[in-house]
Order: C-alpha cells, then sequence, then structure tokens
C-alpha cells in the first residue's frame, strides 16, 4: 500500500527539499567562486609568500584579513628571542614558549586556511655565548617543526663582524649553525643564510659556510635584492645569484630603482637605498630572469614578499596599494615559469 503523506506533512517535506538543495547549491556556489579566486600555482611548484610584518596591524586589521586581501595563503613567521608572534586573527602578540603553544598556533593557522613557510629568527653569534645562541636556533627549528614550516631563516649580520677576520667570522657560523643542525639532527627543517648587511652579501662567506657544515639542511635565504644593496654592479649581481641559487631554502623579494649611471658601477653599501628602494615593478632586477634562475635549480620553495619600500607609504592604503602590486608581479612570473 503506498505511504500517503498528509497534506501538512507534505508540504513540510517539500520546504524541508527545498532548503536542502538551495542549501548544496549555495556550498557549490561559494566552492565554485572560492577555486576562481584562489592564486594560480607555478607549474614549477614555486609559490608565494609574504613576511608578517608586511600584513600586521598597521596595515590590516589582522594578518590572516592581510592574507586574503592579497589572496595568499603562505607567510614568513617571525619569531622573537622571546619566543613572541604576531597573533593571525587579531592584532595581540602571543608567546610560543612551549610544544603546545606552537601546537596549538599551527592548528589556529590551518583553520584559518595560513600556511607557515619559514620562521624568520635573528641571532647575533659574534654576541652572548655560543652555548645559548645554539639553544636558541635548535629550538626555532623545533617550534618550526611543530608549526609545519620548512624553513628557518637565519641571519648573517653580526655586530662585530668588521672586528672580525674572515676565518674567525666563518668559524662562528659553523661551530653555532653545525651545533644546532646537529641537536635537531632528526628533523627535515633546514636553515636559509640570509645574504645580509655587510658579512653576509659576501659569497666567499656563504659558500664556506655551508661548505664547512656540511649538511643538506644548511642553504641560503637567497635576497634578491641584497646584493645590489652591498654595492656590486647590476650585472654582476646575476652572476652571484646564479651561484648560489642551488644552496636556496627559503627567498626574499625586493628591488631598487638606481640612476642609470649608477647600476653597472660598485657603489658604496646601501648607497640611497632609502631613497631609491621600490616596488617589485619599478627596480632594476629582473625578478622574472631571477625566479628563472631559481627554477633552473629545481627549487620549488616559496617566492617571499619583503618590499621595505612599504616602509615609504604614509597610510594603510597607500601600503595595500604597493602590496597588490607586487602580488600581481610576481603573480604574472610565476604564471610562466615552467
Amino acid at each position: 500500500m503506498p505511504c500517503v503523506l498528509p497534506r501538512r506533512s507534505h508540504v513540510f517535506a517539500l520546504v524541508l527539499v527545498a532548503v536542502l538543495f538551495l542549501g548544496l547549491a549555495d556550498h557549490a556556489l561559494a566552492a565554485e567562486s572560492s577555486a576562481k579566486e584562489a592564486p594560480a600555482k607555478s607549474a614549477s611548484g614555486m609559490y608565494l609568500s609574504i613576511r608578517d610584518g608586511y600584513i600586521g596591524p598597521d596595515t590590516f586589521p589582522s594578518v590572516v584579513e592581510g592574507l586574503r586581501h592579497l589572496r595568499i595563503d603562505a607567510m614568513e613567521l617571525n619569531l622573537g628571542r622571546d619566543f613572541s608572534v604576531q597573533a593571525l586573527d587579531s592584532k595581540e602578540k602571543v608567546f610560543l614558549k612551549t610544544d603546545q603553544d606552537a601546537t596549538d598556533y599551527r592548528q589556529t593557522a590551518r583553520k584559518l586556511g595560513v600556511n607557515i613557510c619559514s620562521v624568520l629568527t635573528a641571532c647575533d653569534f659574534s654576541a652572548g655565548d655560543m652555548e645559548s645562541n645554539i639553544a636558541w636556533v635548535a629550538r626555532a627549528i623545533e617550534i618550526a617543526d611543530l608549526l609545519s614550516a620548512s624553513s628557518v631563516r637565519i641571519d648573517s649580520a653580526m655586530s662585530k663582524e668588521k672586528q672580525l677576520d674572515f676565518e674567525t667570522r666563518v668559524k662562528i657560523f659553523v661551530e653555532g649553525l653545525g651545533g644546532a643542525l646537529e641537536r635537531t639532527s632528526g628533523s627535515k627543517v633546514t636553515l636559509g643564510i640570509e645574504n645580509h648587511g655587510f658579512q653576509g652579501n659576501n659569497l666567499a662567506f656563504l659558500l664556506n659556510t655551508f661548505q664547512q657544515v656540511g649538511s643538506d639542511r644548511l642553504g641560503s635565504t637567497l635576497d634578491v635584492g641584497n646584493f645590489y644593496w652591498r654595492g656590486y654592479p647590476l650585472s654582476e649581481v646575476y652572476g652571484i645569484l646564479t651561484v648560489l641559487a642551488p644552496y636556496a631554502k627559503h627567498t626574499h623579494m625586493k628591488n631598487i630603482h638606481y640612476p642609470e649611471d649608477k647600476r653597472e658601477i660598485t657603489r658604496e653599501a646601501g648607497w640611497e637605498y632609502g631613497k631609491y628602494c621600490c616596488p617589485l615593478d619599478e627596480g632594476d632586477v629582473d625578478l622574472a630572469k631571477v625566479i628563472a634562475i631559481l627554477a633552473k635549480t629545481g627549487y620549488k620553495g616559496d617566492i617571499c614578499i619583503e618590499d621595505e619600500s612599504v616602509g615609504k607609504c604614509r597610510t594603510p592604503e597607500e601600503r595595500i596599494a604597493v602590496l597588490d602590486r607586487d602580488i600581481a608581479h610576481l603573480r604574472k612570473i610565476l604564471q610562466n615559469v615552467r
């Protein structure tokens, strides 16, 4: 005998079916819209990221809102010596002092759709005692592991770098980074020394450190603008980057637009940088050429925005406009990389 619903029940069932249908339709449309807005990834495996400081409280209400506006999901997280980091969904600072703190932060990141691809640190190996410096870097590696980050950025600058001879500076770095890598031998997290400041923008210093440590986990945070900042002629910058690219574990993208008569001469380190640093699409360094150099080495990591010209902007709106341009420029380059 067929089941016959009472009229009221029949109407209710129809309404229920309609609501379910509309809900599924809305979900499908939302998914389709999200797919359309998702940033394209390069066929090379490289992807866009940004330092958290550029999407912090001075520019966006929160880090996650900044990432969503820029339509990227990856970022480099600045880890303070006191283990402080920027909260993802507020203007507050939080602390990653315990494993549970870091695990909770990672879980929040995943819920918000944020990929912490690298952890930024600063450790002056010429200051303090070596044991505490090694312990600090080792702990930063452990925190990066807990955050599912693939790399830790190492600052190459030292306060005594101009007082110490070359061999001593290399020895200090080899002891410090070698010790941290040994203590975290079970980790896959890599260390990328940034070519930063006077010492770090010396290819001999970087290569000697890599070779003497002798670990596949040690390489470069390749800053594509800093050798130009250091004073090398533009054509030499590409040659240096070509030598260093096979060691890349992480990157920083910045640019400088010097007067034409200053581009192919040796300049004083940092000459008029504040005046001539610029958005990524305006500078002398051909980022498409640099990213192609990285692609040839098989690099598949992040292309991380560190546009210091943003600091010259007076308002959040101006900063956001520059970041939008940076993203558009890099996205176009990555779409053409194979």
